[in-house]
């Protein structure tokens, strides 16, 4: 493996032992670290969204043509962006508004980085011997996805509102007061597109 790539894997994986300290010393100052996000997480249709959506990547990896994609990194790389993306996305949003403190940002830009892109690269130079050349392309294809699987889980319907993202109203990741999933359907299938996209297009 080229030097360069060796700098790269060391330079990140000192950043994600930071941002684990960082968790370890006041886990319960990010969402993440609560119980109230693993509830919100656990809404009946959330939960199938990301069984299905799982079970399609995972069971087709194989036969895409792509050999760097198989079951194994097919489902972690799934679990990773149920599992953390909706509180990375708020926490950016939060971010951008100044409510969220640099500990939190840090974590989740760290956490993103690691689920969408660094797990993988890690896993295939296991695999392969080799840091993978598609690492590049991979970091902005699954970060993409990764956003929209972010937006997506945080969807929400509010009497009087209408449809939004949860961390938009005070309270979040509390759950949300009125569960609407059938209200959901057209945003959903809209932020959907680019997971759904990323699997159709080797079989076109």
């Amino acid at each position: 493996m080229a030097t360069p790539f060796k700098l790269y894997i060391a330079c990140w994986s000192l950043a994600v032992l930071v941002a684990l300290l960082v968790f370890r010393r006041q886990p319960a100052a990010c969402a993440i670290g609560r119980r109230a996000y693993w509830r919100f997480l656990a809404e009946p249709w959330k939960l199938a969204t990301f069984a299905a959506g799982a079970a399609l990547i995972t069971g087709v990896a194989p036969y895409t043509g792509d050999p760097t994609w198989d079951h194994i990194d097919g489902f972690f790389m799934s679990v990773l962006c149920y599992a953390t993306a909706p509180w990375v996305v708020a926490v950016l949003f939060l971010a951008a508004q100044g409510r969220a403190v640099w500990r939190e940002v840090y974590v989740a830009i760290c956490t993103w980085l690691f689920a969408a892109s660094w797990s993988y690269d890690i896993y295939l130079v296991w695999r392969d011997g080799d840091y993978p050349l598609t690492w590049l392309a991979n970091l902005f294809a699954s970060s993409l996805i990764y956003l929209c699987a972010g937006l997506f889980w945080n969807l929400e319907w509010r009497p009087g509102r209408g449809v939004i993202f949860s961390f938009m109203r005070a309270g979040w990741p509390s759950r949300p007061q009125a569960a609407a999933p059938a209200r959901l359907i057209l945003y959903a299938a809209v932020l959907a597109l680019p997971a759904v996209a990323a699997v159709a297009i080797f079989f076109v």
